[in-house]
C-alpha cells in the first residue's frame, strides 16, 4: 500500500491519537472515547506477536477487540523475531485493522528481556528487520520509541527508522533511562522532523510526552512542527480529552459518575474473561476532584466486584448529595 493511499494520508493536521497502554486501552476504554471524545486515530494495546503465534493465541487476540465506531485503528505489536512480525502482523490484516505499529519504546524490564520495546533502540539491525516483515503484509506500518537508550540517540536512531519508509513514526521524547521522571524534550523535536524532512518527508511524526490536554497538543504541534500528537498519561478518567466542544470541567458530578457506571457496564459486557481489578486504575482517576470523592473511590476499590456494586454505590453517593444539598438549602 503506498502512503498516500492509506488513512494516514488523509487525517487533519495536527492529528490526535490515543496512546497504546497495557491493560488501558481495551474495546471498552476506547468505546467510551468514540462517543465522547473521538481522537482521529485509536491504538490497540501492546500485544506479544510471539503470543498471537501460539497455541493459546486465542486468550491474546481478546486484545485485539475493536468496534467500527473506533476506526481508523491500528493494532500494536512486539516481538524481537521477523518471522513472527509477518505471521501475527498477517492476523491483525485479517481482523480488519487499518495499521501495525510495532512497539519499540516500552521500558519494561520483562519485554526488554525478550529483545523488544527499547531494547531495539540498542540492535538497530534487528529493529530494521522486524519492520521490513511487518512491511509485507500490505499494512501501513508505524513505529512508536524514545528519543535513546541511556542517552539522546536522535541522530543515530531516528535515521535508522526513516530510511525503512515508515508511514509514522511516534517519538516519546524522553530516554529509557528517564522513564517519566523528567519533563519530556519536546526542545528535541524540531530536530528531529528536520531529519524526517532530509530523509523521509513522507514519514508522519507524531509527538508524546507530557501533552495535558487538546489545547497544549496543538500548542505543542505548532511549536515543533509534528504532524501529530499522542496522548497518554491524560487520557486516564477524561473520555472528553479530545472532545473540541466539551471539557469533563463542563459537567457535573452526576454525569460524570454516570460515565463511570457505563465504562463499568461496557467492560464487563464485552470483556466478562478480564479480571474486574482492572477497571479499579479507572476509579482513581475519574473520581477526584469533588467532596466525597475519597470515599466514594475508596469504597469502589475496596468493595465492588461488579458493575452492579459500582451502579449500586454511585446511586447511593449521588442520592445522598441531594438529600444534603437539600437540607443546606432549607437551612
Amino acid at each position: 500500500m503506498k502512503k498516500s493511499d492509506s488513512f494516514w494520508s488523509r487525517l487533519p493536521r495536527p492529528f490526535f491519537a490515543l496512546a497504546p497502554m497495557a491493560d488501558v486501552t481495551d474495546v471498552s476504554f476506547r468505546a467510551m472515547f468514540a462517543k465522547y471524545g473521538k481522537p482521529d486515530v485509536f491504538w490497540t494495546e501492546f500485544v506479544s506477536a510471539d503470543g498471537l503465534c501460539s497455541p493459546g493465541r486465542e486468550a491474546l487476540q481478546i486484545d485485539l477487540l475493536f468496534e467500527e465506531a473506533q476506526r481508523p485503528i491500528v493494532a500494536q505489536l512486539f516481538t524481537s523475531k521477523p518471522e513472527n512480525m509477518y505471521t501475527a502482523g498477517m492476523l491483525v490484516k485479517e481482523l480488519g485493522f487499518d495499521g501495525l505499529d510495532i512497539n519499540m519504546g516500552c521500558p519494561d524490564r520483562k519485554i526488554e528481556k525478550q529483545g523488544c520495546g527499547c531494547d531495539m533502540i540498542r540492535n538497530p539491525e534487528t529493529a530494521v528487520a522486524i519492520i521490513h516483515a511487518a512491511q509485507q503484509t500490505g499494512l501501513p506500518v508505524s513505529v512508536k520509541t524514545r528519543i535513546g537508550y541511556n542517552h539522546d540517540e536522535i541522530d543515530v536512531w531516528v535515521p535508522t527508522l526513516l530510511q525503512t519508509g515508515i508511514t509514522a513514526l511516534s517519538m516519546h521524547l524522553r530516554t529509557r533511562k528517564e522513564m517519566s521522571k523528567v519533563p519530556a524534550h519536546w526542545e528535541y523535536m524540531r530536530r528531529i522532523v528536520a531529519l524526517r524532512d532530509d530523509l523521509a518527508p513522507e514519514t508522519l511524526i507524531v509527538g508524546n510526552g507530557d501533552v495535558v490536554n487538546r489545547a497544549d497538543g496543538e500548542r505543542k504541534a505548532q511549536e515543533s512542527g509534528c504532524d501529530g500528537i499522542m496522548i497518554g498519561r491524560g487520557i486516564f478518567g477524561n473520555p472528553w480529552l479530545f472532545n473540541k466542544t466539551t471539557s469533563r470541567d463542563d459537567l457535573s458530578i452526576t454525569e460524570r459518575l454516570q460515565v463511570v457506571v457505563e465504562h463499568t457496564k461496557c467492560f464487563e459486557e464485552k470483556l466478562p474473561m478480564k479480571s474486574f481489578n482492572l477497571m479499579k486504575k479507572h476509579y482513581k482517576a475519574y473520581i477526584e476532584g469533588f467532596d466525597g470523592a475519597k470515599e466514594l473511590r475508596t469504597k469502589l476499590m475496596e468493595e465492588a466486584k461488579t458493575a452492579a456494586d459500582v451502579e449500586r454505590s454511585i446511586k447511593a453517593f449521588l442520592s445522598n448529595k441531594q438529600d444534603s444539598y437539600a437540607v443546606s438549602s432549607d437551612g
